[in-house]
């Protein structure tokens, strides 16, 4: 029988959470090592391909397997596969030009985005609230890439600027990945989600393999790594799944709304990875336009608890179905 939500343990979700935003944070590291001797493309692959495995025998353990084969809206987990192995795809480019700090930064606008196409393809209402956490977020966002966005500079400022535009791009992906997944929630079980992604991203990235031979493009050209750096892909790949566990894991205890501001934390391990293996420090604007895309975040997320608990009172004081009012 599959696993479900049985008690609220606060205490281990928040722990749960907070080991996958860390764990998430280090892979990040490893892809940003291993990026500069393979290809962004080619870091997908391993990256998907060795978290598969992982989540196979979760889903096995946990009874959910059958239930992961068994979707209901094939080409929806398609879609949401497209985008998030873009997105994927994106944030690994830009790792290989920018310093982990502001690639962290910059991904924070994923839900500032996601309030965007909520409101454009969901038709969700998005009041003045919402709106201004927005327009706070996106001034934080403006501030960390102003910067790359001067005009002129060396051949290495124009690699970071390219850098910047791909992981705003990967945020705009994983946005859209938030949009299909609230579609996906209403049909299909979070296992046939978190399969049928790791399936679609193993594939999709494998085929970047013939692409670059056919097309003979640098991004999708891969490479024969050495024994460190294809020991670093694998160790990239297994951390992903597991940490895509314990953040599925840690909503068994403790509700979306109180986990979400801790993604946040990641910005404190970016900094300390940064500082300790890389020797990046981040600059002021990258802590300022941070700090405005967290409030904005979490603005949006207490604006969005707030709406679910008038949701739940409206539900309960509602009359059941059938019964005269």
């Amino acid at each position: 029988m599959a696993a479900t939500m049985t008690e609220h343990r606060p205490g281990r979700a928040i722990a749960l959470k907070l080991g996958a935003v860390f764990l998430f944070t280090a892979m990040a590291a490893i892809i940003k090592t291993a990026t500069d001797t393979v290809p962004a493309a080619q870091a997908v692959f391993f990256r998907s391909f060795f978290a598969f495995p992982v989540i196979i025998l979760w889903l096995w353990q946990r009874g959910d397997l059958r239930h992961g084969l068994e979707p209901s809206n094939l080409m929806g987990h398609v879609w949401r596969g497209v985008f998030g192995t873009t997105a994927m795809g994106l944030t690994f480019g830009g790792l290989s030009l920018l310093p982990l700090p502001e690639v962290t930064a910059i991904g924070y606008a994923t839900p500032l985005f996601t309030v965007v196409f909520a409101a454009i393809f969901l038709g969700e209402r998005v009041r003045l609230f919402r709106l201004s956490a927005v327009a706070v977020g996106l001034v934080g966002v403006l501030i960390v890439l102003y910067p790359r966005f001067t005009i002129g500079g060396d051949a290495v400022s124009q690699m970071a600027t390219m850098g910047a535009i791909m992981v705003l791009g990967a945020s705009i992906m994983r946005a859209m990945v938030q949009i299909h997944v609230r579609r996906l929630v209403q049909t299909d079980s979070t296992a046939a989600i978190v399969f049928f992604f790791s399936l679609t991203a193993t594939v999709l990235s494998f085929l970047t393999l013939p692409l670059g031979l056919i097309l003979n493009w640098s991004p999708f050209v891969w490479v024969m790594p050495g024994l460190g750096v294809s020991a670093l892909l694998v160790v990239a790949g297994l951390i992903g799944g597991i940490s895509q566990i314990m953040i599925t894991s840690s909503f068994r205890f403790g509700p979306v709304s109180m986990l979400a501001p801790f993604d946040y934390a990641s910005m404190i391990f970016a900094t300390l990875i940064g500082w300790l293996v890389f020797s990046e420090v981040p600059t002021p604007a990258i802590l300022i336009g941070a700090g405005l895309v967290m409030t904005g975040g979490v603005l949006i997320i207490w604006r969005e608890r707030q709406l679910g608990l008038d949701r739940s009172k409206a539900k309960a004081s509602s009359p059941p179905q059938g019964t005269p009012s």
